[in-house]
């Protein structure tokens, strides 16, 4: 499937639009479309919160449920949280497979930055 970058109109492909359309789902706060209030993720009310195993398993749960509600060309298998050493700096990694036939069950990384 094909779309348009965000930021330059430019066309994109494959796991390049993937992962832009993951991370506008991961990075949009739930109600804040007004077309869609159910779209989005729980992931920006969590952000500012300090890390701990209880919110870094939030995190993967909020992730888990926003992509197989709204991303359907993807089947996450593992989701890791990176903190950098500056505060405020975190990274999603997300495996999974792309459920576009011409991928042939390729295992796929992305990294969604969140801040």
């Amino acid at each position: 499937m094909s779309g348009m970058n965000r930021h330059t109109g430019a066309v994109m492909d494959g796991t390049e639009h993937l992962a832009q359309s993951i991370a506008d789902i991961l990075t949009t706060p739930l109600g804040s479309c007004l077309a869609r209030r159910d779209y989005g993720s729980w992931i920006p009310e969590l952000i500012d919160q300090p890390v701990t195993p209880a919110l870094i398993l939030k995190l993967y749960g909020a992730t888990a449920v926003a992509i197989s509600r709204w991303e359907n060309r993807f089947q996450l298998r593992r989701v890791s949280l990176e903190t950098g050493s500056t505060p405020g700096k975190s990274v999603l990694t997300l495996e999974g497979h792309p459920l576009d036939p011409s991928t042939s069950n390729s295992l796929v990384r992305l990294t969604i930055p969140l801040s």
